[in-house]
């Protein structure tokens, strides 16, 4: 039987706790888990004081290091032969463990992970424009993925030391450091599975603001250097094909939509292409319809268009970086 350690890095997020400790004690109680570790990132709140309350293992870093630094400590702590990480905003959904020990029966694996829900804690217009899309983008997902995703994902404790970790020096701050280990693990020759129905509760408020620096300097920055490094090949979820052609039809629209200052004839043409964002979105668009109604909806439509361009732009200016300083940019 596989022991299962559950590793949550803790950074400020005492308001959460009573909403994501419940399912990981319960799943302990319940022989589902071995242990709970907490590993405190230097956090100022107390936090860290509510989960010795509950009972939890509480570790710390060293000084703050961000979440990759809190998991590598937690996993070199954890007794489990499977580490499996949640993050302080995300509520486990109880069947978890059972999915996690289910996927490491096979001696191949090297990770599982799954994805947010599709009903988000938060109900502001952006929050769930975010939590959707991911929850989309993993639901659509090739089963046996190139990738890693930490934030309700678990790792063979073995095959994780194997791959060295998390590069904490390179990411310090929550970016895609769970992304590029899953690079390292498929390269040990380890299959990471998607498992669509492994979940859990994304309780993040998102702002515009923050959609925008955490869309462009956490996650399309660094993904775009990785992705030009050519070592690193991958055509799935939100860096598939067919998501770099629905970026290119997204800059057309917004291209058209600026000409109508000069041409009104140009709303004919932003017009088709918005139809056409639309139809190869569908499936999106309308979970949101469902899931969030007619108004948010409407307003993904045009988040998902500036989500396309904003990255696209990224990752021509990276692919300009590389050749013009190709020492500065890996």
């Amino acid at each position: 039987m596989t022991d299962i350690s559950i590793v949550l890095p803790l950074y400020n997020a005492r308001h959460l706790l009573p909403t994501v400790l419940p399912p990981l004690l319960e799943a302990v109680e319940k022989g589902d888990a071995l242990e709970l570790i907490v590993v405190d990132d230097n956090s100022t709140d107390d936090g860290p004081s509510y989960c010795r309350e509950q009972g939890v293992t509480v570790l710390k870093t060293e000084e703050r290091g961000g979440p990759g630094v809190a998991r590598n400590v937690g996993v070199e702590a954890a007794r489990g032969d499977v580490v499996l990480f949640i993050d302080s905003d995300v509520v486990m959904h109880a069947d978890v463990p059972g999915i996690v020990r289910e996927s490491f029966a096979d001696e191949t694996v090297g990770a599982v992970f799954g994805s947010y829900d599709d009903a988000p804690a938060d109900r502001g217009l952006v929050s769930k424009y975010m939590n959707l899309r991911h929850h989309y983008i993993h639901q659509q997902g090739n089963e046996k993925s190139e990738t890693f995703w930490a934030g309700c994902g678990a790792v063979d404790r073995r095959v994780f030391l194997d791959a060295g970790g998390y590069d904490a020096d390179r990411y310090p701050l929550p970016s895609i450091e769970d992304i590029e280990l899953g690079h390292r693990i498929r390269k040990l020759g380890k299959e990471i599975l998607l498992r669509k129905e492994m979940l859990g509760k994304h309780l993040k408020r998102w702002t515009f603001a923050n959609m925008i620096a955490t869309d462009v300097f956490r996650r399309a920055v660094p993904w775009s250097r990785l992705m030009l490094r050519p070592e690193y090949k991958v055509d799935d979820l939100n860096v598939g094909a067919a998501e770099r052609l629905k970026a290119v039809l997204a800059g057309f629209f917004w291209l058209s939509l600026a000409a109508i200052a000069w041409r009104a004839e140009a709303a004919i043409a932003a017009g088709a292409l918005l139809a056409l964002a639309f139809l190869a979105n569908a499936g999106f668009f309308l979970l949101i319809l469902r899931r969030a109604g007619i108004p948010h909806a409407i307003a993904a439509v045009f988040l998902h268009q500036l989500y396309y361009v904003y990255s696209g732009v990224v990752f021509v200016y990276c692919a300009v970086e590389g050749r013009l300083r190709p020492t500065a940019s890996r």
